[in-house]
């Protein structure tokens, strides 16, 4: 999305989802204890408009760093105005959330970078979330016109199958083989002290990968 351009990345703190694995656990596993400063929406969005006339510009907000959608009304608040000023809406998002607020959400956002943690309902239980309503809020933003990107961090014996990998890939592809896939390479983080996926593993899920999409990217390679 918009790729070199410079972005206003914001968050708070918080998630609904409980990843052992999490590379941003400072951040998303934190609580109200944590350093934070409140910016009211109209402050936000005049921020963004100011950087956005600085030499680097600025492309608009990304809601990122923790779960964006835990701020839902938040959220709803600033993209109004965001647009108003001919800026961009991101999501950096675990997918997980209801249809009804998810359908009121899409119409106000630009793009979205959505975690598909893994191809298995059970692997998804373990996180406390699942499958399906990932693969739903996926399939919806993409049907609403937004600019949807899908990244799926791999965990050596926990989601690096290749077979789960060109499932993932094939449904993606039926939604559009356009649609960019990053799969990122794990290092250990939080609760987890597996070693880092070897790059060779992202080498061969990104070979599986890419006979059914054509942008697929390594990431933290």
């Amino acid at each position: 999305f918009h790729p070199g351009h410079a972005i206003l990345s914001v968050g708070s703190y918080g998630c609904n989802l409980a990843c052992p694995f999490c590379q941003n656990a400072d951040i998303a596993a934190a609580d109200a204890a944590i350093p934070t400063e409140n910016v009211e929406p109209a402050r936000l969005a005049a921020l963004a408009q100011e950087l956005s006339a600085a030499p680097q510009g600025n492309l608009g907000v990304a809601f990122t760093y923790n779960e964006p959608l835990i701020s839902y009304e938040y959220i709803m608040d600033c993209a109004p105005l965001l647009h108003a000023a001919g800026l961009a809406v991101v999501l950096v998002t675990n997918g997980t959330i209801c249809a009804e607020p998810l359908a009121r959400l899409l119409p106000h956002v630009d793009a979205m970078n959505i975690d598909l943690k893994g191809w298995r309902e059970d692997f998804y239980r373990r996180l406390g979330g699942d499958l399906m309503t990932v693969r739903e809020t996926i399939t919806h933003a993409v049907r609403a016109g937004v600019h949807v990107e899908v990244t799926t961090l791999i965990i050596p014996g926990m989601n690096d199958s290749p077979a789960d990998m060109d499932a993932e890939a094939r449904w993606l592809a039926a939604l559009s083989p356009d649609l960019p896939l990053h799969i990122s390479r794990y290092f250990p983080r939080h609760r987890m002290q597996t070693p880092p996926t070897p790059i060779a593993a992202i080498d061969a899920l990104t070979a599986v990968a890419t006979r059914h999409l054509r942008h697929v990217h390594r990431g933290n390679c």
